[in-house]
Formats: structure tokens, sequence, C-alpha cells
């Protein structure tokens, strides 16, 4: 059985490779994602295990203010000789760490990163920690003095001498590059540029007395651990932060961690993608190989073979496509991630000199991911394999699937898509999100598995009107492919099965994303009633002094600023949230239309007072004239009452962005170094907007991090925001496609196979090559439509149950993107064509003697 199984295997091999094909993507972007975290994740370990002093004093909280409100939490720089005097400390130095400024050059360009990397500046410092060294000129003295990174300084092809402007909160300043520092250990991505550390506290904090933190050498013979507790003794660890070496790299890589676990998750989807449509592929190819083999099957039986022995041969086949396709699959994973390396490196994030991490893990991954798919693949095929009888050796016997009851796919695709049902009908009916986007992902789940389990109880429907038109404009050879889809049920629902679930996918996700900028566009076009909105691209905050320009532009009227800030907030329940607040100043009400519940902007906005959504507040027991206790970071702690309750139907309620509601003057109070994260500027009476934005972008040509938008470019934003996730989908379904063709390249090469002595009867009796061909190219259309069909169906519930979660956030625009979906199925007739090329070629060139003697 062992030698047969061998001969068959290899006998098969052309058709199996198609399969294999399906193996080798998803373990592929299994491997790659898991090599590439590890290689990354090991290279930063590295890089943070070397430069973190052995224990770093920072300012204590929960609340991270540097990039909502561009605010910097400091300590004093006299603690450093506090530290300096601890026994155990062997050096300490007051740190001076700044993200997010912004550097130009001369000719008012930006000389950081592009890919959304930060600029730090900071206090040089050299010491064997140093992730950079001095490799030419000399280190900054004095103030208008500093050093940039080699990195950044090819990029941007800045060299000694150059004249630079760095924007920090406290204000613009110049400085002239005296030195290029170059990056000993991998490069983050970020630009760094050094300034003298008598000089960078004033410049980059505003004062001279203050640090973002305490760097500390342990002295000879004194463990991290040890010089943490002394040093928390004498100090005190209620207002500060103190962690070792150890401890920080741990806290660095966890932030990074989130970056990568974006790229893994997303090369995880691409792989699950591939492994639910390669299940189909897998499973079409051996349920006909299968059914072409059953003579050959019924003999093994007739010769003794039992059934175990004969579905242990098709699960061997199983076995040795699972081991070639993993292997395969296992080297391209090496090469994809090698790929994202350059390519990350190519963005930014240096990682050349690092060696490729292949932990134990990963081969593991990738043959258990492999094996596994192709063996469950296979067991229902080996399972019918094994019920062949011997008497099958006997007769041609019928091609399984064809004339076989589908009664029980009938009950069984009955009950679980009723499951589904109810599920997404629940997700409609749900209030709560969270239980909304549950009974959605399981009414996603479960109406897959029905449709996929019923799909071949809908062919013969479907197919007949789908196809209904080809005999009235092929023919004879338009009614024959109609026949040929619809004969085998099973084999026609499989094959289009792995197309519809990545048109499901791309139908649910276009139409939420469709309903997505709909909502948003509708919001802004109801809330938003600036002329113009001075913001970064990014949304992250900047300089005062952009303010400045904007009220002094000839022809601006009304400026109103935005400023966002994280808060604490205890609510009488005793629930300590943490949320983000936006303060604004006088005048809101000119350049944004708000909705409130109870009072107005001029209570919200009241020096002491703050707003809250309605919802929110009712359901914690909040109401105006409430006195909460509010903590802003840094300590500071504020006493503030409810003047008004928002009625926002938006998506920024209560815990996001744009929750609470407070006016500048209380945030300034409390945060007074914050950034102003957007400006709403009207034209003064006499101005037009026309004529008032170019002299807003003049005005603001020195600072290229922020634009001016109206709101038709405010919608382009959001649009193209949203769009992003939409290329993710896009991208899934590209390989979706990819191996659905490979499925009904498959299907109907074997399925030629199968019909050979059939087709050299039709060439007997007078069927021409050309018209042949045309009968399997027909015969694809219509089963890749049907898939199309079926996709976009499923994927139209899934979108309009998705948009009613998004409606609990307060989305609540319906669309559908009827071009997308015509143009879905007019690419899916393509699909079909392109699917049948070699497998119509083929046909039309077999011998028609030798097809009519074929048994």
């Amino acid at each position: 059985m062992l030698r047969a199984t061998l001969r068959s295997f290899l006998a098969h091999k052309g058709r199996l490779a198609l399969s294999a094909l399906a193996v080798v993507l998803s373990v592929a972007f299994v491997a790659g994602s898991l090599i590439f975290s590890d290689t990354v994740t090991r290279t930063f370990d590295r890089l943070f295990a070397s430069t973190a002093a052995d224990v770093t004093v920072q300012p204590r909280g929960d609340l991270r203010s540097a990039r909502a409100s561009g605010a910097v939490q400091t300590v004093p720089a006299a603690l450093r000789d506090r530290v300096a005097r601890v026994a155990g400390v062997a050096a300490a130095r007051a740190d001076v760490s700044v993200r997010n400024v912004v550097v130009v050059d001369r000719h008012d360009r930006p000389v950081g990163p592009t890919t959304g990397a930060p600029t730090v500046a900071g206090a040089w410092y050299a010491t064997g920690r140093s992730p950079v060294r001095l490799t030419s000129g000399h280190a900054p003295r004095g103030a208008g003095e500093a050093l940039l990174d080699a990195d950044t300084a090819g990029r941007r092809q800045v060299r000694i001498g150059d004249a630079l402007t760095v924007q920090a909160q406290p204000g613009t300043f110049r400085v002239r590059v005296v030195g290029i520092a170059t990056f000993t250990t991998t490069n983050p991505g970020a630009a760094r540029i050094y300034l003298d550390p008598a000089v960078a506290g004033r410049e980059l904090l505003g004062s001279s007395a203050r640090a973002t933190g305490i760097s500390v050498d342990a002295a000879e013979g004194v463990s991290d651990a040890e010089l943490r507790r002394r040093i928390g003794a004498a100090i005190g660890t209620g207002t500060y932060a103190l962690r070792t070496a150890g401890e920080q790299a741990k806290s660095a890589a966890a932030d990074l961690g989130t970056f990568l676990d974006v790229i893994k998750y997303v090369m995880l989807g691409f792989a699950g993608v591939a492994l639910l449509v390669g299940v189909f592929l897998i499973v079409n190819t051996f349920s006909m190989l299968i059914a072409q083999r059953t003579r050959e099957l019924g003999l093994l039986r007739a010769l003794g073979a039992d059934r175990r022995q004969v579905r242990r041969s098709v699960l061997t086949e199983a076995l040795l496509l699972g081991l070639f396709g993993s292997t395969l699959g296992l080297a391209a994973g090496i090469g994809l991630a090698f790929g994202l390396i350059r390519l990350i490196s190519a963005v930014g994030m240096n990682l050349r000199g690092t060696g490729m991490v292949i932990g134990w893990a990963t081969p593991v991954a990738a043959y258990v991911v492999g094996l596994g798919v192709t063996l469950v693949a296979a067991y229902l095929p080996a399972r019918r394999a094994a019920a062949v009888s011997p008497m099958a050796a006997l007769a041609d016997a019928e091609v399984a699937g064809v004339g076989r009851s589908l009664r029980g796919r009938a009950i069984a695709g009955a009950v679980v898509g009723a499951a589904g049902a109810a599920a997404l009908a629940g997700c409609a009916a749900a209030t709560r999100t969270a239980l909304a986007a549950s009974l959605l992902g399981l009414g996603v789940v479960l109406t897959l598995v029905a449709t996929v389990v019923a799909g071949p109880l809908l062919v013969r429907p479907v197919i007949r009107v789908l196809g209904s038109a080809f005999p009235a404009l092929f023919g004879p050879v338009g009614r024959m492919s109609q026949r040929n889809a619809l004969r085998n049920p099973r084999r026609t629902g499989a094959t289009a099965a792995a197309l519809m679930v990545g048109l499901a996918l791309v139908g649910g996700m276009s139409v939420a994303s469709a309903s997505m900028s709909a909502s948003f566009d509708r919001q802004i076009d109801r809330t938003l009633g600036a002329d113009f909105v001075v913001q970064s691209a990014n949304f992250t905050p900047f300089t005062g002094e952009i303010g400045d320009r904007v009220a002094a532009t000839p022809g601006a009227g009304l400026v109103v600023a935005q400023r966002l800030t994280p808060v604490a907030v205890r609510l009488p329940d005793g629930e300590r949230v943490r949320t983000t607040a936006t303060g604004y100043g006088p005048g809101l009400d000119d350049v944004a239309h708000l909705t409130y519940a109870r009072g107005g902007s001029a209570a919200a906005l009241a020096d002491g007072h703050l707003a809250m959504d309605a919802d929110y507040a009712r359901d914690h027991g909040v109401r105006v004239g409430s006195v909460l206790p509010v903590e802003f970071p840094g300590g500071r702690r504020a006493e503030l009452t409810v003047g008004a309750l928002t009625a926002q139907q938006s998506a920024e309620s209560f815990g996001t962005q744009g929750g609470v509601l407070l006016g500048l003057g209380t945030l300034r109070t409390y945060m007074p170094n914050g950034q102003d994260s957007a400006l709403y500027v009207n034209a003064a009476p006499g101005t037009g907007p026309a004529d008032l934005r170019p002299r807003l972008e003049r005005a603001l040509k020195p600072f290229p991090q922020v634009q001016v938008r109206n709101q038709a470019d405010y919608k382009e934003l959001v649009h193209s925001q949203i769009a992003v996730l939409l290329y993710l989908v896009y991208a899934l379904l590209g390989l979706a496609i990819v191996i659905a063709v490979l499925g009904v390249v498959n299907t109907l090469a074997l399925s030629v196979v199968e019909r050979t002595r059939e087709i050299g009867l039709l060439r007997a009796v007078g069927l021409s090559r050309r018209q042949l061909r045309r009968m399997i190219r027909l015969e694809s259309v219509v089963i890749a439509v049907f898939g199309a069909v079926l996709g976009l169906a499923l994927g139209l519930v899934w979108g309009v149950c998705m948009q009613q979660v998004l409606a609990l956030r307060g989305l609540t625009a319906l669309a559908i993107p009827w071009g997308t979906i015509v143009a879905v199925v007019v690419g899916s007739a393509v699909v079909g064509v392109v699917a049948a090329l070699l497998p119509a070629l083929r046909a039309s060139r077999m011998n028609v003697l030798t097809a009519i003697a074929h048994e």
C-alpha cells in the first residue's frame, strides 16, 4: 500500500502542486511574521539593554501627556545632586530628551523622518551607553550649536555648518550643525539632534532647572535592584518612578511590541485567509482525484485492502503534500522576513548587520500549520475513499458526488444558518457595543459555515439564472457549459466557496468603510462651522507660535485653539476613569455646532467647569452641578464642576477623544506647558475664505508640520485614513483570489481529465477546438460569478450588521458602494476567463481518437 501510495502521489504531482501552493502561502506568512518579529524583538532587546542606565529616575504617573498635549513631564534638575550623594552611585546625569520636536532647514523643509517616527532632541552626553558616537566635527558648546545623527544628515543632505531651526514647546530657536553622530547600535528610525547639556533644558523644557529624568550608573559591586532601593529611600518613591536597566528595557520593549503586533497580526491575517481558502482547494482536489480513482480504489479493495488501509493511503498523500508545502513555505517565510527587514530598513528603522533570528517555535509552527490544514482538509475525502466498494472495480463508477442526496447538507446548513441569522439579528438589536460586536463575530462565522455547507443546494437555482442567457448567446456550447457547471453541485459549490470567502470579506468591509465615510461626512457637515482647520498631518500637537502666526495673518478673524490632555476623573460611583479631555478657547459656538442635553458652551467652558457626555453621566450618577475630582498629568489635581452635558451623535463619546470638554483657561491652569492640537479659523468680515487661505499658507510656510484644511479637505483626510483599512482588505482579497484562481484551474484541469472520453466524442461529432475552449471558459465564468454572487450577498448582510455596531458609536449613516460591487462581479467574470485559459487550451489539444479510447 505504501508503494502504491507513493506511485499515486507522484503520478498526480502536477495537480497536487497547485494545492501545495496554498499551503506554501499560508506557511510563508506564519513563518515570516514569526521570524520578523523575533528578529526585531531580539535586536531591540539588545539595544535597550546596552543603552539603559543601571537605574533611571522619572516622573511618576499613569497619564501619558507627551503625545496628546505636547507637554513633557519633568523632574527638578537639582535632583541629580541628591541622587549622586547616594552610596553606590558611580555617576548621575540630568537627562533632557524631548520627542516630537520639529526641525526644518533653511528652505523650510522638514529634516525629520517622513514615516511617522519622531524627531528626538536631547542633551549630548558621551558615555559608553550612548546609542551614537561622534564621528565628525565636535561636540556642541553653548547655545546655537548642535549634533545631528548621520542617517538623518545623509537622508536630508545636511552638512556640518548648515543652519537648522528647531521648534520646541518653549519656542523656536536656530542652531548650526557642528558635528555628526553615527549610530553604534540599531537605528530605531527616529531622527536625533543633540544640544549642549548646559542649554538643553532651557531650549527644550523652558528652564535649565528641569530635566526629563536622572540616569544613574551603579558603582562596582552594587546591583541595580540594590541601588534602586537606596535611591528610593533617599528621595522617596511616591513622587518619582524608579526603574532598573532591565525594567526600563522591558518598558521600552513593550512600547515597541505594539508596533510589532500590528505587523504580526496583519501577516497572520493573510495566513488565515490563505489557510481558509486553501482548505477548499485541497478538499476539492482530493475529492476529484478520489472520484477519478474510484475504479483503482475498488481494485485495491478487491485485492484485499481494507477500509483503514485505503483511508491511510489518502492521508499519506496528504501528509506528503503537507510536508512538501510546509518546507517550501518555511523557506519562503525566511525570504519574506528578509524582505520585511530590508523594507523597514529602507523606511528608516535601520537593521543592517542584524542576524536573522529563527527560533525553534518557527519551524514547529510552520509544520503544524502546513500539515494540520492539509490533513484536516483531506480527512473527508479520505473517508469517502475508504467507502469505495470492491464492486466499483467491475464497472465505471459514478463520479463522487453526482446524484447523491443533499438532504443532510440542507438540514445542517439550515440549522447553522438559522443560528447565524439569529446572532446577526441580535447584533442589530443590541444596545451595547461589546455585546453587538460579539454577536456580529458569532454571526459571521456561523453564516459563513452555513453558506459553505448549503452552497451546493444553491448551485442549480442560481446557476440556471446566471447562465440563462448562455444558450441564446452561444447556442449549444452555452447550454453544455451551463449543464457542466450543474453536473456536480458539490464540486461547483466547493470551487466557488474559495472565491466566496474573499469576496464576502471585501463586501462587508466595503459597506462598513463606505458607511464610516458617509457618517463622518455627515458629522463634519453638522458640527464643523469654521472656514479652516489648521492641524498636523498625524494630529500631533504643535508649538504656540503657529497660533500667533495664524492670528496675525491679514484677514484672519476668530481663531479658536483646541488642546488635548489625558485626565483621570473620579466619578460619584467610585470609578476612576482615564480619558482625553479637550479644551477650547472662547468662541467655540462660532466654529463648531455642538449639541447639549443640558447647558451650553458658555457653562461648559467656564473656568473651573467641564462638560461630559449625557448618557455616560446618567449611567454614573453625574448631574449638572456635580463636583468631580480630576487629575492632570504631573500630579496636578482639581475639583471641577459639571457645567453642561453634551448629546453629540458621534463616535466621540466619553472615554475617547472629545468625551470631556474644558475651557482653555482651565486647561492652561493645570497644564501650563501644553500645546495646541488644532486651530479653528474664520475669515474676518470683508475677507473671503478663498482670499484667506493663500495668506494662511504663506504665513505657515516655516511650519511644514501643519496644513490648512477646509471642510472638503478635512473629509478627504478622514477618507484617506479609512482607506488604509480598506487597502488591507483589498490585499487580503487579492490573496484569496490568487488561491481561488488556483482552485478553479485545478477543478477545471481535473474536470477535463475526468471528461476526456466525453470531450473526444464531442470533437468527433463536430465540436471545434474554438467551441471547446469557449465551453470551458463559460463554465469557469459561471462558477466564478456564482461565487461572487454568494460572497457579495453574504458580505452585504455582514456590512449592514457592521454598520449597526458602528451606529452604537454614533456612525449612523448606511452607504452601499454599488460601484465596488458591480466592479467585483465584472472582475469575477474576468477571473473565470483567466482561470480557464490553460485547462481550455489543454482540452483543445487532445487527440480525438486517444480521448475516445480513454478509460
